[in-house]
């Protein structure tokens, strides 16, 4: 299984049910919390093609992007693959 990094903030309910989908999965992930981490940020961004909001979902290197791009690719059956690529 690709790793998979995801940029997020305790206060954001879409990180909340991004991470809810990829534990549901069965999918382990390394988070990087901007707020306690504010440095991390411009890192996020620059990995984000300019992406600012939270989450920021990596599978390997690809941006997925946030979190309803997550679950498009759920809803499309193309997430598993992707995992497993």
């Amino acid at each position: 299984m690709k790793p998979v990094e995801i940029y997020t903030s305790p206060l954001c309910g879409f990180c909340h049910a991004a991470k809810r989908l990829l534990t549901s999965k069965g999918v382990e992930f390394s988070e990087v919390d901007v707020l306690a981490h504010p440095d991390r940020k411009p890192e996020m961004i620059q990995r984000a093609n300019g992406g600012r909001t939270v989450p920021q979902i990596f599978i390997g290197e690809t941006h997925v992007g946030g979190c309803d791009d997550l679950f498009a690719l759920e809803n499309a059956d193309k997430l598993d693959a992707m995992l497993a690529a």
